[in-house]
């Protein structure tokens, strides 16, 4: 077993700058912790087997649905319930936080050139 060690998110997300390529910085039992950076619109998609927590670390981040859009800011979140089609967009670049179960597909059904390959920081 390692040794448990701290993480620093921002020191993580100076590691990299590409936007919706999301990178695990740590697991908790079966889930992934996630940094991503982004900016612009991303692909309407769903996962039907997983909710997804978007916490936003800076920047705004407006997580649209089909029937609303949501806002949010640095520390707020929100959780987009498994199976609800939605579509992450920033005008300006966007640090978030997501935790996700392993395994899960940034672009869930839509699939796509935004479709990012697992990574570990």
């Amino acid at each position: 077993m390692d040794k448990p060690q701290k993480v620093n998110l921002q020191d993580k997300l100076a590691l990299f700058s590409e936007h919706w390529s999301p990178k695990t910085v740590g697991r908790l039992n079966d889930y992934e912790i996630k940094v991503v950076k982004i900016q612009g619109e991303f692909v309407w998609h769903t996962h039907d087997d997983t909710d997804e927590l978007f916490l936003v670390l800076d920047g705004q981040l407006t997580i649209q649905l089909r029937d609303q859009d949501v806002e949010l800011g640095p520390g707020e979140m929100f959780i987009v319930p498994r199976g609800v089609e939605h579509c992450p967009r920033a005008t300006g670049e966007v640090a978030a936080l997501l935790i996700e179960p392993q395994g899960v597909v940034n672009t869930g059904n839509a699939g796509g050139a935004l479709t990012a390959e697992p990574q570990s920081l």
